[in-house]
C-alpha cells in the first residue's frame, strides 16, 4: 500500500479517488460484509481496509483483484486499476510521465545520478533513500513504482520514439547503493546502449570543457515540433516551452554530446567504471 500521493491542489485526481474508494466501500456493504470480514476475505487487516475507504492508502492491483473476485464483481473492481495509476503518481511525476508519453524524441543531460529512465529499481530506491529531508517508506515506494512505470517508454515497440543520454562519468563512479547495486546499474547502462533507438554517451572527468556545469536537464520534442524542457535544481524543477529558454538547452545539450564520447567509445568507460564488468 502507498500514502495518498494526491494533494488538495490536485482537485481531478482527488474526485477520481474519491469515486473508487466509494465504490469499493459500496461494493463491500452490499456483499454483507464488514471491514474486517472483507479483510480477511482479500488477505488484509481491518485497519488496512480502513485506511483504503478513508483514502488513507492507495489500494494495489493486488487489492483491487482479490477484491473483485470476493465480492463478485466480475471485473469491474479490477477495471479502476488503470483510474488508480493514473493519480498513484506525485503530479508533478504524472505530468512529467504523459509529456514522455507524448515526445516523439528526448535528450537528457544528468551530472548527479543516473537519468532516471535508465536506473534498476534497486538504485531508484538508493537514490530516493538518499532524500533529505528524509521520505518516510511509502513515500519511497510511491516514487520507485512511479520512476520504473516511465520506463515503459524506453521499449521500440510502444513506439517510434528516439532517444540520447548524456551521463557525466562521475555517474559512473559513484556507488549509490553500494557495489552490487551499483554493478546491476552499469549492466543495465550497458543493456540500454544496445537498443536501437537509443544513443548513451559519456561526458569523460577529464575534459576541458564542459557546458553542463549548469546541472542536469531534459528536451522533449512532441508531435507536431514543440519542444518542452524540464530543468532541475536542488529545490525546485521546471517545465517550459518558451523558444527562447528551449533553444538555449537545445544548444547546450548539443555542444554536450559533442563534448562526451561517441555512444560506441562511451561503452568500454562504462564497463570499467568501479563496479563494472571489467574491474
Amino acid at each position: 500500500m502507498s500514502e495518498w500521493a494526491a494533494g488538495p491542489d490536485d482537485e481531478e485526481a482527488g474526485a477520481v479517488m474519491r469515486t473508487v474508494l466509494r465504490q469499493l466501500k459500496l461494493w463491500r456493504e452490499a456483499a454483507g460484509l464488514t471491514q474486517a470480514e472483507f479483510g480477511a476475505a482479500i488477505g488484509y487487516g481491518e485497519e488496512m481496509v480502513s485506511c483504503v475507504e478513508r483514502g488513507r492508502r492507495i489500494p494495489r492491483p493486488e487489492y483491487l483483484d482479490a477484491a473483485d473476485e470476493v465480492l463478485g464483481a466480475g471485473g469491474k473492481i479490477a477495471a479502476l486499476k488503470q483510474d488508480v495509476a493514473e493519480v498513484r503518481y506525485p503530479k508533478k511525476v504524472g505530468d512529467l510521465k504523459k509529456l514522455e508519453a507524448e515526445a516523439v524524441e528526448l535528450g537528457a543531460y544528468n551530472s548527479s545520478v543516473i537519468q532516471g529512465l535508465l536506473q534498476t529499481e534497486d538504485y531508484a530506491r538508493a537514490v530516493f533513500n538518499a532524500h533529505r529531508p528524509v521520505l518516510t517508506e511509502d513515500e519511497v515506494e510511491q516514487q520507485v513504482v512511479a520512476r520504473l512505470a516511465r520506463q515503459g517508454i524506453l521499449d521500440l515497440m510502444t513506439g517510434r520514439r528516439v532517444f540520447s543520454f548524456v551521463q557525466c562519468e562521475s555517474t559512473l563512479r559513484r556507488p549509490m547503493g553500494g557495489r552490487m547495486v551499483m554493478r546491476q546499474q552499469l549492466e543495465r547502462l550497458l543493456e540500454i546502449a544496445q537498443f536501437r533507438n537509443v544513443d548513451l554517451q559519456v561526458l569523460p572527468l577529464d575534459r576541458e570543457v564542459n557546458s553542463g556545469t549548469g546541472g542536469s536537464f531534459r528536451l522533449l520534442e512532441l508531435k507536431g515540433g514543440t519542444t518542452i524542457a524540464f530543468s532541475e535544481s536542488p529545490l525546485s524543477s521546471r517545465v517550459t516551452a518558451d523558444p527562447r529558454e528551449t533553444t538555449v538547452l537545445d544548444i547546450r545539450y548539443g555542444a554536450l554530446r559533442a563534448q562526451a564520447l561517441s555512444p560506441q567509445d562511451s561503452l568500454p568507460l562504462i564497463e570499467k567504471a568501479p563496479g563494472g564488468t571489467r574491474t
